[in-house]
C-alpha cells in the first residue's frame, strides 16, 4: 500500500496552481493523498463559481481529497485585503486540524506565499512525529516585500523572523533551483536540503493551431505574455516597450497577455492613457489546458520579474511551460531564469528593469529569420525535457517520502 500524505496548500483546484497537479501525480502513482487548502478566490479575489465563505469545505477531485478552511478572500487585492487573506488561512487551518482523518506517513507543504500557510503544517506534524517536507516556491520574507510595499524596519525585522523561524520548523525544505538551495541552507543549517526545480504538465508542449484565434490575432508578431499578472511581473516594461515601437511607426508587434491578477486593471487603465490599445490584446484567466492555444501563434513567449535579489533565485513556473511550448523566449529576468535561458540557447535576455534592452531583444527577434526562431524554440523544449519533464522531477519529490 502506498504512503498517506497530507499535503498544506492555501491554493488548490480550481485556482491555477501546479500544487493540484503534483498531487494528482501522487495519488496515480499510488499515494493516498489529503490536501487542507483554502476556498478558491486566486487571483481576482472573488469566490470561485459555486463556493462561498460557507463552503463546500470537503471534495474529492483526481484521486485526492479535499478539505478546505476558510480565508479572508483578497475582493480588490489591497494591500489590507492581501493581508488579512495571508494571516486568515492558517489560523481558520488550525482550527480544522481536527477534520484531517490520518494517520499519515508524512506532511508535505507547497509553499507559496504567504509563509505563514507552513503554521497548520509544522503544528500537525509536530503533534504526530511526522516529517514535514516544504515545497519553497516563494522565499519569505524577499518575496512580501514585490507585493506589499513595507518599509517599517521594525515591521520587515518581525517579518524576517517569524518567517526563518517556519523554515527551521522543517526538516526538509525544497529549493528550486541551486541559488535557492544554498539560500535555505544558510536560513536553516540543519534541514535536508533538495534542489528541484518546478516540473511543466506535459500538456504544455502541445503543438495546437486554433483557426478562429489565428484569424483573429493573426498577422502580426504577437509576443505572448501567459500568468498572473502581478508588480512582480514587471509589465510596465511592455507600455514602455509599446511606446517606442509607435514612435518607430512599428505596426507589426503585439503583446498578448493571458491571464488576470492585482495589477491587471492599472495595467490596462495605463495602456488606454497613454493611447497604446493597438499593441495590446488583454485575452483574460484561461484554463491552463488552454495556454496551448495562445502559444502556438506566438513569435516569442515574454517573462519579467522586478529587479529582486529573491526573485532571482527561482526559475519561475512561465519559464518551463515556454520551455515546452518550443516557441523563443524574451525575457528581462536576472538570476536563474536567466541562467536556464541562455543555457538552452532558447531566445534573448535582458537586465531585469531594463525597458531598452528589452526593446532591442524585442526587434531582434521579430526581424529574425523565422528559421532562426524555430531553432530557438526547438532547443527550448529539448532543455524542457532533459531537465523539467514532469515524470523525471515528479519521481524525485516522491522519492523524499
Amino acid at each position: 500500500m502506498g504512503k498517506r500524505i497530507l499535503v498544506v496548500s492555501q491554493h488548490y483546484w480550481p485556482e491555477n496552481f501546479r500544487i493540484t497537479d503534483i498531487c494528482e501525480g501522487f495519488a496515480a502513482d499510488g499515494f493516498s493523498v489529503d490536501v487542507l487548502c483554502g476556498l478558491p478566490n486566486y487571483p481576482k479575489g472573488e469566490w470561485f463559481a459555486g463556493y462561498s465563505y460557507a463552503g463546500p469545505r470537503t471534495e474529492a477531485h483526481g484521486g485526492v481529497r479535499i478539505l478546505r478552511a476558510g480565508e479572508i478572500r483578497r475582493k480588490g487585492n489591497t494591500s489590507l485585503r492581501i493581508f488579512l487573506n495571508y494571516v486568515s488561512f492558517p489560523l481558520t487551518a488550525l482550527c480544522n486540524l481536527w477534520r484531517l482523518r490520518g494517520p499519515y506517513d508524512a506532511v508535505f507543504c507547497y509553499e507559496t506565499s504567504p509563509v505563514l500557510m507552513l503554521l497548520p503544517a509544522i503544528v500537525y506534524a509536530k503533534l504526530h512525529r511526522l516529517p514535514l517536507t516544504a515545497y519553497v516556491l516563494d522565499l519569505w520574507p524577499e518575496n512580501l516585500y514585490s507585493v506589499l510595499p513595507i518599509r517599517n524596519r521594525f515591521l520587515r525585522a518581525a517579518a524576517r523572523g517569524v518567517s526563518h523561524w517556519l523554515y527551521r520548523r522543517c526538516d526538509t525544505l525544497i529549493g528550486m533551483s541551486p541559488s535557492l538551495g544554498r539560500a535555505l541552507e544558510e536560513i536553516s543549517p540543519r534541514a535536508r536540503i533538495a534542489v528541484i526545480p518546478q516540473y511543466c504538465e506535459d500538456f504544455y508542449a502541445r503543438d495546437v493551431e486554433d483557426a478562429a484565434l489565428a484569424a483573429r490575432l493573426g498577422g502580426r508578431f504577437n509576443v505572448v505574455f501567459t500568468g498572473n499578472i502581478s508588480p512582480a511581473q514587471d509589465l510596465g516594461l511592455l507600455v514602455e516597450c509599446a511606446r517606442r515601437l509607435r514612435d518607430a511607426g512599428r505596426q507589426d508587434i503585439r503583446f498578448v497577455l493571458v491571464g488576470d491578477g492585482m495589477s491587471r486593471a492599472e495595467l490596462e487603465a495605463r495602456v488606454a492613457r497613454e493611447g497604446l490599445a493597438d499593441w495590446f490584446s488583454f485575452e483574460g484567466q484561461h484554463p491552463a489546458r488552454d495556454i496551448p492555444r495562445y502559444t502556438g501563434l506566438a513569435g516569442a513567449l515574454f517573462a519579467a520579474l522586478a529587479d529582486s535579489a529573491d526573485l532571482g533565485l527561482t526559475v519561475p513556473a512561465k519559464i518551463t511551460s515556454y520551455l515546452a511550448a518550443g516557441r523563443p523566449c524574451l525575457v528581462a529576468v536576472n538570476g536563474e531564469a536567466a541562467r536556464v535561458v541562455r543555457q538552452a540557447g532558447c531566445g534573448l535576455t535582458g537586465p531585469a528593469g531594463d525597458a531598452g534592452a528589452l526593446y532591442d531583444n524585442l526587434v531582434c527577434l521579430a526581424d529574425m529569420d523565422p528559421a532562426g526562431r524555430a531553432e530557438m524554440g526547438r532547443r527550448g523544449r529539448a532543455y524542457y525535457r532533459a531537465h523539467f519533464s514532469r515524470s523525471l522531477l515528479l519521481e524525485q519529490l516522491e522519492s523524499l517520502f
